[in-house]
């Protein structure tokens, strides 16, 4: 074997055994971020996944779904106060946190949509009011459209309701279409970025207002480093704008209160486009704007609980397209 042979042949073995390193620390790592944010409620058997939920209180439902990366603690802040009214019920999306789709491949927004409107049935849940933030909000728009029995008003937070034409910088890192590429990112080079810098990507989620100390923990946000859950919200990302482009054409349709809440410096997506332009198509729908960022179930617990509840009482009210 010549000189530059055996040079090849070495850079190749140190770098698997490099990409071998990564992958045991990232699967060490999984482990630890499931120790620091434990499974807190049960799990829920639907077409087409098995769904992560936790039940708190009595009365009216209301139905949390959280956004891009997230889990169903970042509504922990609001959680309480909700079920002091109302039957609170929070979801994991498949393939985040702790739910798990049954399918090989992320399933889309109209197929988490299809799981959702099967716990709604499971739960017995009476047309709830969907609060959804972010893309959470794009996946409560398109359950109310595929299955709009089965949901009585929408409670948008910070929704992504439209096609974008750039990523945020905040998640650039999962901008990814292709599987291969999305794997071999989650089990190599996720944790190392994160640990490298792990106040980069939260100041730009947050931002304006500061980041939360104990997001990581007590708003789940750990778990969204774990190799299966960024590799799931990649997949996400990449289908985002496909769905939002399907759904545009049939918001008028929507004949249920719509309410939307937005941060007026919202550093994600943008009030005007996706509060204001979306609530112009939906009938009746009402957009409100309070100073702050894209995290404001987080960092706005009373003001979005209160809003919420002013939410449902609309749809008890019987705020509805005649």
């Amino acid at each position: 074997m010549s000189g530059f042979g055996r040079i090849a042949t070495g850079a190749v073995g140190v770098g698997m055994v490099a990409a071998g390193g990564l992958a045991l620390h990232a699967g060490t790592a999984a482990r630890r971020f499931e120790r620091m944010v434990p499974q807190d409620g049960t799990i829920v058997e639907v077409e087409g996944a098995r769904l992560h939920v936790v039940e708190r209180g009595q009365g009216p439902a209301l139905l949390l779904i959280h956004g891009l990366g997230g889990q169903l603690r970042n509504f922990s802040r609001i959680l309480e106060p909700l079920a002091a009214r109302h039957r609170v019920v929070l979801v994991d999306r498949p393939g985040s946190g702790y739910s798990v789709s049954d399918a090989l491949v992320q399933p889309s927004l109209a197929d988490q949509a299809r799981s959702l409107a099967g716990l709604i049935d499971a739960l017995r849940l009476d047309r709830p009011v969907v609060v959804g933030h972010s893309l959470g909000g794009a996946l409560a728009l398109m359950l109310a459209i595929q299955h709009p029995e089965r949901v009585g008003g929408l409670a948008l937070l910070s929704p992504f309701t439209r096609p974008v034409e750039a990523v945020p910088p905040a998640f650039a890192l999962l901008a990814l279409r292709s599987p291969l590429l999305r794997s071999l990112l989650a089990w190599t080079a996720v944790v190392p970025l994160a640990q490298w810098d792990p106040e980069r990507t939260a100041s730009l989620v947050f931002g304006p207002e500061p980041v939360p100390g104990d997001f990581a923990v007590a708003g789940g946000g750990a778990l969204g480093l774990r190799p299966a859950n960024f590799q799931a919200t990649s997949a996400d990302l990449a289908g985002a704008n496909a769905a939002a482009s399907d759904m545009v054409r049939r918001y008028a349709e929507l004949a249920m209160p719509v309410d939307i809440l937005f941060g007026a410096q919202d550093a994600i997506l943008d009030p005007e486009r996706h509060g204001a332009e979306t609530a112009a198509q939906i009938w009746g729908a009402r957009l409100t704007r309070v100073d702050g960022g894209h995290m404001i179930p987080y960092t706005q617990p009373e003001t979005v609980a209160a809003w919420i509840e002013a939410a449902a009482a609309r749809r008890r009210d019987g705020a509805r397209r005649p």
